[in-house]
């Protein structure tokens, strides 16, 4: 089985992203239907912040716990059947249930999509890893705030044992695996 983690795709990060971040949304949208439709699991991993959080010494408050800013983006919507994960780091590991949850679905694989590429999803797919699971980051289906980050990632990463893939080839690999 095959997990799609959709990382920080939420309504406090929307005001701030740039036009590659919005550019990603319908390629999420995409191949989230196709995960579902291969009877494949959808997990959504959401900032959610408390109010004194030390990171906010580096960074806009913003996602905090208990408000819409956590709920994922209405064109991302979760279906019936997804998980909704909230986390308080940039790994959607860290200190969070995602490894059991996956483990009870029987997952051996996850590709990563979402925000941002050089911090969250990097983060999320080096825990995967770690975790004894194959890891994807989609390299059409994530994005940073400097395109210049987002490309050393996918073309640096892959030296480590992450697969680097666009949305169309990961769809292809679902579609013959079925």
């Amino acid at each position: 089985m095959i997990a799609l983690i959709i990382v920080d795709m939420i309504k406090g990060n929307l005001p701030f992203f740039n036009e590659d971040q919005l550019a990603i949304i319908p390629n999420i949208k995409k191949v989230a239907e196709k995960v579902r439709e291969s009877g494949n699991l959808v997990v959504y991993a959401n900032d959610s912040y408390t109010e004194n959080d030390w990171l906010f010494r580096f960074m806009k408050k913003h996602a905090l716990r208990g408000t819409e800013e956590v709920e994922v983006i209405d064109e991302l919507k979760p279906e019936k059947g997804d998980i909704v994960l909230e986390k308080k780091r940039f790994s959607a590991f860290f200190r969070t249930d995602l490894d059991l949850i996956l483990r009870e679905y029987g997952v051996e694989k996850v590709a990563i999509a979402g925000v941002n590429t050089h911090v969250c999803v990097l983060a999320t797919a080096l825990d995967a890893i770690s975790n004894n699971f194959e890891a994807i980051i989609l390299k059409d289906c994530c994005a940073s705030n400097r395109r210049e980050l987002h490309n050393f990632i996918v073309e640096n990463y892959k030296l480590i044992g992450l697969e680097v893939m666009s949305s169309d080839e990961f769809l292809k690999e679902i579609s013959q695996s079925l």
